[in-house]
């Protein structure tokens, strides 16, 4: 198995490409510390795999995130997966939607890695994995603005990490989806009261002609936390069905 013997520590486990990233880990061997703010999602989750152990964290909690350290091993793997989709424009984004999406999508994932980088770098290294979005520098889309602009600063804080702690033996990558079929997708697609009419716009940037699942990111995710990564540093690895092309 790719991942046997190796420890994760991840955010936002409980549902979407954090579960079944959980999942596709576990499988391959590696012990998973999976935590989410939604304590019902992490037991549903436990019931999965022996190699799950879920506890309950607020990413946006600095004395949440401080615990955590004390309370798992030091990982060989460290996966970045909380985040928050804000809907609109730039005229359409007010200062709670701002420093919601700031605090959550970037300052979070900045300090999850800071508490556990040092641990890591004693350990010899590791993996370090950023969930990012082609919605950021890689490709501007509608009604995304402030999702985009803190995604883009995910991607800055990747490279930054990446070129600061190479020679550590740290490795920092970003997973760069495209439209995903998630939990909070349908969420948001339903808002409006016709799914199916948000369903077919969503599908229309999709050259393939298929919408993307977890399941469909997850292998990347494995990809990197494993060795066959080992070169790989500093890089957004997109998995969009080809929007981007």
């Amino acid at each position: 198995m790719r991942l046997s013997g190796k420890k994760v520590v991840m955010t936002a486990a409980g549902a979407g490409i954090g579960r079944a990233s959980a999942l596709a880990m576990a499988r391959e061997g590696a012990t998973v510390y999976a935590t989410d703010i939604d304590q019902s999602a992490l037991d549903a989750l436990a019931q999965e795999s022996p190699n799950l152990i879920c506890s309950h964290l607020d990413v946006t909690d600095a004395a949440g995130v401080a615990n955590l350290v004390r309370s798992v091993p030091t990982p060989d793997v460290l996966f970045n997966c909380a985040g928050y989709v804000h809907d609109g424009t730039l005229l359409e984004a007010d200062d709670e939607a701002w420093d919601r999406s700031l605090a959550l999508n970037v300052r979070a994932m900045g300090r999850m890695i800071e508490t556990f980088l040092p641990a890591m770098i004693a350990n010899g290294g590791g993996s370090i994995i950023n969930m990012a979005t082609v919605a950021s520098s890689i490709k501007g889309v509608a009604n995304r603005c402030v999702y985009s602009a803190s995604k883009g600063a995910v991607l800055g804080l990747t490279k930054s990490v990446a070129a600061d702690f190479i020679q550590d033996g740290i490795r920092c990558n970003a997973v760069c989806p495209g439209t995903v079929m998630t939990p909070s997708l349908r969420e948001r697609m339903s808002v409006g009261g016709n799914f199916e009419d948000a369903y077919k716009q969503m599908l229309k940037r999709q050259p393939t002609g298929q919408m993307a699942s977890p399941e469909d990111i997850a292998p990347t995710v494995v990809y990197l936390a494993s060795e066959d990564s080992k070169v790989t540093t500093g890089q957004f690895i997109i998995v969009d069905g080809g929007w981007t092309l």
